[in-house]
């Protein structure tokens, strides 16, 4: 008989003696199940084996290269393209383009292999109106309407597809397990059966997930153990500009991002990223500062924004867009206790341009600027370029890739750039003397191009306000 020992978390492991509708660890709601166990410890014996083990040198590593999918862009963010029987986890907002990026991707991989593409949300005359808007017609891609898992199971022993498009697994219900499709067993349940499905058949395998409000992937958190990477479609739904950012990547790295144009004919990669989030005006105008940011291997210039306005609310607001609010906070702190700002009185606004997300600490500096050129009404020099995490003591900390940002700036037309001291190997003032040190980068950047490098805060606001 089994023995009831209490409830637990699908996501966090948390137990409790009776049942509760929001987990007491995590705060996620329903995904408490009940758990039962039978006394004892089972002793496992010995079974058949699906292939008997080899040394790891005669392991024939040639299935698991990547093949491209045929849109550089996501090739990037996956590490090569989509790995024999490797499970894609694309998560994003309602109506962001999933579909249509794996639509258009399934057009081209079907001209080398055959591809099922299994639609649970919309009609299979829903999907056929979208490919012929967006061009994504071929033989070898076929088509069906399932929210069955036993029948999407036929349907790919029917087809026998190299490439198996699920959309999305929020909606495939599984007979096997209670609750309704969605909800955290019966995503457990179907997620494990794909996967299983993907490694035996050595099929490559993307599914689409739905994401909560907070932005997190919905579903319980084995979803994102169980899949061999994880990626996340972001976008603002009033700017053509998506960017899909590799989460968890087991065949490639983890920070690489890819920029695509969503427009009525479909969706097409950016290859030169550059620009894009840089506003473009004749003068310098207070509260802007350009920075150069890293997504994977690919430097991205970008603008961030400060307006600060005074209030008379006893609670100054402090609001940021596409910027961490938790750095942008302790920014702040540095600006107001190291430098002496007067902010306790205003309302502090940041941003950045085209609806980039940054995370980098290299941007802490262009942070602290823009908002000391808000609250001093002064705009920063032109042609000027960012770079540096801000400590607590005031320092300037070094970051990693700074040459390659600096080319990058250099091509689109900056003439100079703040840096942190020994960012380019260069000699620090002596004790007592100004640690600013001037660089020539002609040789290394571009003509004209000068770097000067700061140690501390101090510096770098004497320098873009001298």
């Amino acid at each position: 008989m089994a023995k009831k020992v209490g409830y637990r978390c699908g996501e966090c492991g948390w137990q409790t003696a009776k049942w509760v509708g929001r987990c007491g660890e995590c705060q996620a709601w329903g995904t408490v199940e009940e758990e039962t166990a039978r006394g004892g410890v089972h002793v496992a014996s010995a079974g058949a084996v699906s292939a008997p083990a080899v040394p790891i040198g005669q392991v024939k590593a040639e299935v698991a290269h990547a093949r491209s999918t045929g849109v550089p862009e996501l090739d990037r963010v996956l590490g090569g393209g989509l790995v024999p029987g490797a499970v894609v986890l694309l998560a994003g907002e309602p109506g962001i383009g999933k579909s249509t990026l794996l639509l258009e991707a399934a057009s081209k991989i079907a001209r080398g292999q055959t591809v099922l593409y299994v639609t649970g949300e919309e009609s299979a005359a829903q999907v056929r109106v979208r490919a012929d808007r967006i061009g994504a017609i071929h033989d070898d891609l076929y088509l069906a309407a399932e929210t069955d898992l036993s029948a999407l199971v036929a349907h790919v022993e029917k087809v026998q597809p190299g490439l198996l498009v699920v959309d999305s697994v929020q909606t495939i219900g599984s007979a096997q397990a209670t609750g309704v499709p969605g909800g955290v067993t019966q995503v457990r349940e179907v997620a494990g059966n794909l996967v299983r499905l993907a490694k035996e058949r050595g099929m490559s395998t993307v599914l689409v997930g739905h994401v909560t409000k907070e932005g997190s992937i919905a579903g319980p958190r084995t979803l994102e153990h169980l899949v061999d990477v994880v990626l996340h479609f972001e976008g603002d739904r009033h700017s053509r500009l998506r960017m899909v950012r590799a989460i968890k990547n087991r065949y490639g790295p983890v920070d690489e991002v890819g920029c695509f144009d969503l427009h009525e004919g479909g969706i097409e990669g950016i290859t030169d990223a550059s620009g894009l989030f840089v506003s473009h005006r004749a003068e310098p105008v207070p509260g802007t500062c350009v920075t150069v940011t890293m997504e994977g291997t690919r430097p991205l210039p970008a603008e961030v924004q400060a307006l600060v306005a005074r209030t008379e609310a006893q609670q100054p607001r402090r609001s940021s867009s596409g910027l961490d609010p938790y750095r942008v906070t302790m920014v702040l702190a540095v600006l107001e206790r190291r430098l002496n700002a007067k902010l306790g009185g205003c309302d502090v606004f940041t941003a950045t341009v085209g609806g980039i997300k940054l995370g980098d600490p290299a941007i802490d500096l262009s942070v602290m600027l823009a908002v000391a050129s808000a609250a001093g009404d002064r705009a920063l020099p032109s042609g000027l370029v960012v770079l540096g995490e801000v400590g607590l003591a005031g320092e300037l900390r070094q970051v990693r890739d700074v040459r390659r940002r600096l080319s990058e700036a250099a091509r689109l037309g900056f003439t100079r750039a703040l840096v942190p001291a020994g960012s380019l190997d260069a000699g620090r003032g002596r004790r007592g003397e100004s640690s600013l040190v001037r660089v020539d980068g002609r040789s290394s950047f571009a003509p004209g191009f000068d770097v000067v490098e700061a140690e501390n805060v101090w510096d770098a606001l004497n320098h873009v306000t001298s």
